[in-house]
């Protein structure tokens, strides 16, 4: 599916860096990609293999935080994934933090990557809209 053109990111001279965390299997990597495909500055970060808390602003210090969450019946199907359920729990008690500190949370659970996108873009540009509006003379 194409999306329209309002998913591309405008022009300006100063773009965010979005930092993508969530369980394995929530869709991470393919909002990243489809991030960059489109022109905005976004980084996956592994938060839910780390023990340590705050490892997505230490390494990342992004703009913006998306957190994706599916849930562990979701994950099993999407990945058709061999983890338990307490290796799915570990990974949330490994991204409270970021969940926390997330500017935009999103249950993707019944949603489509192009569903996931749209929220992401929209959220965004209002973010870069905010940003333009606070800094413009």
């Amino acid at each position: 599916m194409t999306m329209p053109d309002s998913t591309m990111i405008p022009d300006l001279s100063w773009q965010p860096l979005v930092g993508v965390v969530g369980v394995c299997a929530s869709g991470k990597s393919s909002l990243v990609a489809r991030l960059r495909d489109r022109g905005f500055r976004c980084r996956h970060v592994a938060q839910e293999h780390s023990y340590v808390k705050d490892m997505w602003k230490r390494i990342t210090n992004p703009d913006i935080l998306i957190f994706l969450e599916a849930s562990y019946p979701v994950t099993l199907h999407r990945r058709q994934a061999n983890w338990t359920e307490a290796e799915w729990a570990e990974q949330q008690r490994r991204l409270a933090h970021a969940r926390l500190f997330a500017d935009l949370f999103i249950d993707t659970n019944n949603l489509t990557a192009d569903e996931v996108l749209e929220r992401v873009v929209k959220y965004i540009h209002g973010f870069i809209q905010t940003k333009k509006s606070t800094t413009t003379p």
